[in-house]
């Protein structure tokens, strides 16, 4: 996907780009790729595969919520900055939150956060589970992109969530995480409102979009540590 091919398909999800984002959005690749030399970011490196396998997948959560109706969003396990720099720079309006269990990712996505001249914006080293105690129902969105199995992450989201915001899992095949998902997130005081399957342009493969709606202060004892939530998943 060009960068031409990328600000047409965006208007089919509602996104007319300015000059000053698609100028971001360059710069960005930019920096991607020089950081990527130093540490390991991202296998995605070709130009126009940046554009089609994190750009606009990133925007696809456009989906599920209408981000100009959000004023917080949470990316828990960011990465190299997808999806939620992406939506910084297209909803400049909103205030994200990155979470990163690694220093030098951090510290990356601070460089990039610099340079691209984002304000409402911060990134974390912390473990998305120990955020989470000290962060309790306090966004409208929480995203994880590509990020553990189902039950498990959402046990680490689920309870950042404000009562009536939402967790939105960003999935490839999410069949048979399911099931098992499903009771998950009801004990989390969750509910699965919605699965949005889709194809990416250009045969880059399927996804899945499960968007969760929060009903209720999820109990406190949830998130438990880590080992916990992995050895005994709810």
């Amino acid at each position: 996907m060009t960068k031409e091919e990328f600000i047409l398909a965006v208007q089919d999800l509602g996104i007319s780009l300015t000059e000053q984002q698609v100028s971001q959005l360059e710069k960005f690749y930019q920096l991607l790729i020089s950081w990527n030399e130093k540490m390991n970011l991202t296998r995605i490196t070709d130009v126009e595969d940046v554009y089609l396998k994190h750009y606009y997948d990133s925007l696809t959560l456009l989906k599920a919520v209408d981000l100009s109706q959000v004023s917080t969003l949470c990316d828990v396990g960011t990465g190299a900055g997808f999806p939620g720099i992406v939506l910084k720079i297209v909803f400049p309006n909103l205030k994200v939150t990155l979470v990163d269990s690694l220093q030098k990712r951090v510290t990356y996505l601070n460089t990039i956060i610099q340079e691209l001249g984002l304000t409402d914006i911060v990134a974390y080293h912390v473990r998305g589970e120990d955020y989470a105690k000290e962060h309790r129902e306090e966004f409208d969105v929480v995203v994880a992109r590509a990020v553990s199995e189902l039950r498990i992450i959402a046990e680490i989201c689920i309870p950042m969530v404000k009562i009536g915001g939402h967790f939105i899992a960003m999935k490839g095949n999410v069949t048979e995480e399911l099931l098992l998902g499903k009771r998950a997130v009801g004990i989390l005081s969750g509910r699965i409102e919605d699965l949005i399957s889709f194809s990416l342009p250009n045969d880059a493969g399927n996804r899945t979009l499960v968007v969760v709606s929060k009903l209720k202060n999820t109990e406190l004892k949830y998130p438990r540590p880590i080992d916990k939530i992995k050895k005994r998943a709810l």
